[in-house]
């Protein structure tokens, strides 16, 4: 048994926890278990530690009522949750450190996480990457205090759990409230059902303001290049914002705008790829968010949202710059992902030719909302709400001030869900019709920023995708590459961006496009 030392290490002392504390503290850990952990258990007999073993597993499986039997004397019990695989141990029984490596303790370790009763009997794990968590007795017989010590990177983890609890501490009744892992995005935010105890839901969102990438050009990085929301105050700004103008962004309930945390009204998870899969009509659920785009677009940009600390949010503009970063992460990253080496100069250098061209007459155009990622993943069936309301909005932080078409092709280009062309060419066509009894609506010009944007989005996804397989290790978006293409050759159909389209067919062939790319996870030096 080889594992890493650490000095890292962050201590957390919760006193006089009765059992249900203990069991809200064994779900919030829960929600930050990742492979490699170990959680290591001590304290005399009767602590609590099997209990809260029990409800820490209980909490990563979903499933409050499984049955979790001691591992006193096979001294391991296997599990799986939808995250990662979990093993229970209890090792008062282990006459060696030899009896680890013959019950595949660091094959365990290395494939899921690892909670361990008894560590003491095997010093070698002192060296772990690991959370410790002794138990004593508290005040009374019915309460416990627990310290807990996170090493490597449980560390920061661990902080930030403590944060949390205090954060929900101060928010009755949901300081009491149990705690539900939820499936997050591509992003570093983190969320969490709460359900209180007459069955009240909310949601927790965790966003730790985010420290800046290396810089890749004039001294700065991607985020803040590409105006990326760095904490969560645009969020709590553009939310008010969007509710004012009578749209369903989730209400806040409680805030901690420094730290980092949300309380929010509990939209469901009624996500329109969700309601696809179970049968829901796209076409309704299409429409609906088109309605929703209609409704938004003679709503005012204001040119900047006072909070409640006294700071204030201007939304930025979806300017050439911002355009030029995103659909750079073609020759960034999936151009050396598909290719095995960097793009050659020349090639690059016709590509951001031919894109400033078409940024310049974007910039022309009329500017309004957009709130950048409006599709399936991020909007919410509310059938029994009206009008635009029955669209749920649950991803806006990176708002901007740019072209109205982009939220559209968000929608009818969505790079997770298929949109058949019929149908993006009727809401389209919809769109157009409901806006062009505005006085300063072009449909002509619509069209043209419709393709363009299309193409832009589309190539900046295939980028990001191509980043996240190469970069992070997340494979799994690359089956959607193919859809990307589809929608990209779509909008190098318009005739104002022959140029463009002469390019992507020169050095992307339908060949190309055709299967997912094969994009191993290697370490690369790009942001």
């Amino acid at each position: 048994m080889s594992l890493p030392q650490t000095t890292m290490q962050h201590d957390w002392r919760v006193v006089d926890a009765d059992e249900a504390a203990v069991g809200r503290l064994a779900e919030r850990i829960a929600l930050k278990l990742a492979t490699g952990d170990v959680v290591a258990l001590s304290g005399d007999l009767g602590a609590g530690k099997t209990t809260f073993a029990r409800a820490l597993i209980r909490a990563a499986m979903g499933v409050p009522e499984a049955e979790i039997p001691s591992p006193t004397f096979s001294l391991v019990q296997t599990y799986t949750s939808p995250r990662l695989e979990l093993a229970h141990l209890d090792l008062y029984r282990l006459s060696s450190e030899d009896d680890l490596i013959e019950l595949g303790f660091d094959e365990l370790v290395a494939t899921g996480a690892a909670i361990v009763e008894w560590p003491e009997r095997a010093p070698g794990l002192v060296a772990v990457t690991r959370l410790d968590i002794h138990f004593a007795q508290g005040t009374s017989s019915e309460e416990r205090t627990l310290v807990l010590k996170g090493f490597g990177t449980w560390a920061p983890r661990l902080a930030r759990l403590a944060a949390m609890s205090d954060f929900l501490d101060r928010c009755p009744p949901w300081s009491t409230a149990s705690a539900i892992y939820l499936q997050g995005d591509a992003s570093t935010r983190a969320y969490t059902r709460l359900r209180d105890a007459s069955g009240r839901t909310a949601i927790l969102m965790d966003q730790p303001r985010q420290p800046d990438g290396p810089p890749i050009r004039d001294g700065l990085p991607y985020s803040r290049i590409a105006r990326l929301a760095e904490d969560v105050r645009p969020f709590v700004a553009i939310a008010e914002a969007l509710r004012e103008a009578g749209l369903s962004a989730p209400e806040i309930y409680a805030a901690d705008l420094e730290r980092g945390f949300l309380l929010l009204e509990d939209l469901s998870d009624r996500v329109f790829g969700a309601e696809v899969a179970k049968g829901t009509s796209q076409s309704e659920l299409w429409r609906a968010a088109t309605e929703t785009l209609v409704a938004l677009a003679p709503i005012p940009v204001p040119d900047a949202i006072a909070l409640s600390d006294g700071t204030t949010h201007r939304i930025p503009s979806q300017d050439e710059g911002v355009l030029g970063i995103e659909v750079e992460l073609l020759p960034d990253w999936y151009w050396p992902a598909l290719h095995g080496a960097p793009i050659p100069s020349d090639a690059r250098a016709e590509f951001v030719r031919a894109w400033d061209t078409v940024f310049a007459r974007l910039a022309d155009g009329p500017k309004g909302w957009v709130l950048r990622d409006f599709h399936s993943p991020n909007l919410v069936w509310l059938p029994d709400r009206e009008g635009a309301r029955r669209t749920g909005l649950l991803d806006f932080q990176d708002a901007l001030q740019g072209s109205p078409a982009y939220d559209l092709v968000s929608l009818l280009q969505d790079a997770r869900v298929d949109v058949p062309p019929a149908l993006e060419d009727e809401l389209l066509a919809y769109y157009i019709e409901k806006r062009s009894a505005e006085r300063d609506f072009d449909a002509a010009s619509f069209r043209f920023a419709y393709a363009a944007l299309g193409v832009q989005r589309n190539t900046k996804i295939l980028g990001i995708f191509a980043r996240l397989a190469m970069r992070d290790g997340k494979p799994t978006y690359l089956r959607h590459i193919p859809r990307l293409w589809r929608y990209l050759a779509r909008g190098l159909t318009h005739p104002d961006l022959s140029e463009l389209a002469r390019w992507y067919d020169r050095h992307f062939p339908d060949a190309v496009r055709l299967s997912p790319p094969d994009i191993p996870h290697r370490e690369s030096r790009l942001s």
